[in-house]
This record gives structure tokens, sequence and C-alpha cells, in this order.
């Protein structure tokens, strides 16, 4: 089964994002980082200039994808069924639907990203069990309540029914004057009791002068990079409870063995359940 099945139809789709292979994009970047060839000469150079700002960038982004391979297996292992990943970025193996459906090879994803450069590759490579779905909505967080109307949330997710909504390096990308937190209790309010919410973010609370640099660099090429601390994160999560360890360092939130420097990652990151 593929990301065809069902409607795959959104508003982006009919309306399609303008591709620009002469401006930076975020999952671009985070692509080269990781390793992969999904970029463009400006995406490396923009992620060049931020690893020499932070020279453990690409280690910081693998932590960061380890995170949501943790998350994922704790919320499928938990029953959670049901994802809707915002900010999904280019596909990198494993994606959240294959570490989910490891688990139970019926749970159902619906994959959120702005870019069209990840839609093509999302609609190629991210591959379903025939048992489960995976779609892929052309969509931006910061019309939260459309992509909670799009039929192919509505077609794909059971919004009666426990969700699991991960935010995974993305709000870096709305500035404050855009007021995220209101964006994500959009999604929040909209999601069932025993749903979870998972989020990274980057923060300077632990080296502000690296983190000071590569912000500058992004911002410098055009892009909006906001880095929080750990309160202003924090209130992401809103009322809901935080599952241990609470709102932690990255490579410190249920790792798979001991790490011997928690924060030579500078992302926060969380989990957390409606009650």
């Amino acid at each position: 089964m593929n990301l065809d099945h069902g409607s795959g139809t959104s508003t982006a789709d009919r309306h399609p994002p303008t591709f620009k292979s002469d401006a930076p994009h975020s999952a671009r970047i985070y692509d080269y980082w990781l390793g992969g060839k999904d970029n463009f000469a400006v995406d490396r150079e923009v992620g060049e200039a931020m690893i020499a700002a932070i020279p453990g960038m690409r280690y910081m982004a693998g932590e960061n994808r380890k995170f949501v391979h943790r998350v994922v297996r704790h919320l499928a292992g938990a029953g959670v069924r049901q994802f809707l990943d915002i900010g999904t970025g280019i596909p990198t193996e494993p994606n959240l639907h294959q570490v989910a459906q490891q688990v139970n090879p019926q749970t159902r994803v619906v994959y959120v990203d702005n870019d069209p450069l990840v839609l093509v590759h999302a609609r190629a490579l991210m591959l379903s069990t025939d048992q489960g779905r995976c779609e892929y909505l052309a969509a931006d967080l910061r019309e939260s309540q459309s992509i909670l109307d799009s039929p192919v949330v509505k077609d794909t997710l059971d919004l009666t029914e426990p969700i699991g909504l991960t935010l995974i390096a993305v709000l870096m990308l709305l500035a404050d004057t855009e007021d995220p937190w209101a964006r994500v209790a959009e999604l929040r309010d909209a999601a069932p009791s025993g749903s979870f919410l998972a989020i990274t973010h980057p923060t300077a609370d632990f080296n502000a002068a690296e983190v000071d640099a590569a912000v500058a660099a992004a911002t410098g090429a055009g892009m909006t990079l906001v880095v929080r601390n750990r309160q202003e994160v924090a209130r992401f999560f809103g009322d809901w409870e935080l599952v241990e360890p609470g709102l932690v360092p990255v490579s410190a939130w249920q790792p798979d063995g001991p790490v011997d420097e928690p924060q030579a990652a500078y992302y926060w990151a969380g989990l957390a359940r409606k009650p």
C-alpha cells in the first residue's frame, strides 16, 4: 500500500507551495546533516555555516532522530494506533510509520509538511503495511485548524480515539509573533483524552554562544530559526501530564543505553499525555 491510499488530497495539493531550489529549506538542511542527498547547494551552504557554529550539529540531528524512534516505540507499545506527524521532513528510514507498524501493522499515520520536495519523496517512499495506512498532507503548522479539517486527516484518523501528535524540530520555524503556542493549543484541544504530544525544540540553554552563532547563520540566509528556553518549550504542553523523565535534553529521554553528555545535543524533548 502506498501513500495514495485514501483521498490523498489537500488544500495545498490543489494550490501547491512554490518550489524554490535557490532558497534554503529546513527539511533539506536536516537531510544534509543526516547524510542524505535530497538537498541543494544553498542548503549545504547554510548547513555548513551552522556546522561551523555548532561542530556537533550532525550529532544533534542524529540524536533528534533517535528520539523519534524511541518515543514512537513507547507510544505504539502503549497502544497508540494512529499518529499525526507535523513537520515530517524528507523521509529517512526507518520512518515513523515503519517504527510504529513494527509494533502494530494496523497503525495509521498522516505526515504533514509544507515543502513540495518532501511531498514528492513521501509519496514515493513512505509505503505502509497492507493492514495499516500512510497519508501525506501538504499543509502548514501556521494553519493548524486547516490540518484538523483536512479530508486527509478526517479520512485516515479517528479523532475520537487517542492519537500520537509529534512536532519534532518544527516549532523553531515559527516566530513568537506567529504565536506557535496557540497553534499547538488548537491541536491539543482537538485531540481526545488519552492522546500524546511529543516535542523536540532547539535551545540555547546548554551553549548560548554556539547556538547564537548558528541562529545568526540561518537568519542571515533568510530563514526563521527560533530557539527557546525550557520554560518556553514547556508551555507547548499546556496542562497535559509529562511522561517520565519529563522535559529533558533529547538524548536523555528514555535512552536505550548510558548517555555520557546529555547536554551535547542542544534540544529539549518531552512527551505528555492528555488526561
